[in-house]
């Protein structure tokens, strides 16, 4: 079967200010379902089906729900999200109108986890995580070896990171391309810095809560991969401001006629404000990862909340 997800454009930045610096931005805000989601969790729902899976049961903010619906519509196969309540209504109208059963529980990513793998157990569901997979990770490497196909290697890549799926799929398409040189920006929002707590602790920290209105940002604490990672190539944590990812959003929808949500404009706000963390590079590329939490009027009450 072909994968679920398609081949996104990989094109110059725009709107960036003028730093003689090449940027390019891996558009997969352009996914069927509006974000990087669907690399990893069609991949993970596909292999899941070809073992035997009859049924899906997935724990998610939204994005990674969205897939796993998503992917469940494609193979036929009935599915059940449990979100926390700070998934916002229409977001959970969105995998609902996938068919997937809606489950709200928990006021974080992590209560409503421990209530989807509470009916794995008592079921014959198979789990499908929103981050913390070797398949989702293998699913998201596609996205570098895109970019490999479509030029050189870039210096950093800039990511944004919430559980780390993300981030780990994108070290293991570096290291699969052999670009062991190239550093990964690792970009979250105060309020749900749980990778850069770990870094500069050297273990794995939990959160005592999620602050942020990237609500998809929202993991208390990151897979232990991404740790191990930190370990073995280069990565730098990056932390910016609700408003810094609000304007990166403003801005994107301005120069590339896309609507993404903070989450993924925590990233973008990286180039847009030639963070000090990109001076070292002559040659960058920004996962515009995407995200469907979000909608003309949300960023219009997003900009009206920070002044912007």
């Amino acid at each position: 079967m072909s994968p679920l997800h398609q081949v996104t454009p990989y094109w110059p930045h725009r709107g960036l200010p003028g730093t003689g610096r090449e940027t390019w931005v891996k558009m997969d805000a352009y996914q069927p379902i509006g974000s990087f989601k669907i690399r990893g969790v069609g991949h993970l729902c596909q292999r899941l089906a070809a073992e035997g899976a009859t049924a899906f049961v997935s724990s998610s903010g939204g994005n990674a729900g969205y897939a796993a619906a998503y992917a469940g519509r494609a193979l036929g196969l009935p599915v059940t999200v449990v979100t926390p309540s700070s998934t916002a209504q229409d977001m959970r109208d969105k995998i609902a109108g996938l068919g997937a059963e809606v489950l709200t529980h928990g006021a974080a990513w992590d209560d409503a986890d421990a209530l989807a793998r509470e009916i794995v157990e008592r079921g014959q569901a198979a789990y499908v995580p929103p981050f913390d997979h070797p398949l989702l990770w293998e699913g998201h490497a596609s996205m570098i070896d895109e970019i490999a196909a479509a030029g050189p290697a870039p210096d950093a890549v800039v990511v944004a990171v919430g559980g780390a799926g993300l981030l780990c799929g994108v070290a293991e398409g570096l290291e699969r391309q052999g670009w062991r040189d190239t550093v990964i920006l690792a970009v979250e929002t105060e309020g749900a810095a749980s990778f850069a707590g770990a870094v500069a602790a050297g273990e794995l920290i939990t959160l005592k809560k999620i602050e942020t209105i990237a609500t998809t940002l929202g993991a208390k604490r990151v897979t232990g991969e991404a740790l191990a990672w930190a370990k073995r190539r280069p990565i730098v944590p990056v932390v910016v401001s609700d408003a810094d990812a609000v304007r990166g959003c403003l801005r994107f929808a301005d120069d590339h006629q896309c609507l993404v949500e903070p989450a993924c404009g925590a990233a973008l706000s990286v180039a847009y404000d030639d963070h000090p963390a990109l001076q070292p590079f002559g040659r960058v590329a920004v996962i515009a990862c995407g995200g469907v939490a979000v909608s003309l009027e949300k960023l219009a009450g997003w900009k009206a909340r920070f002044g912007i």
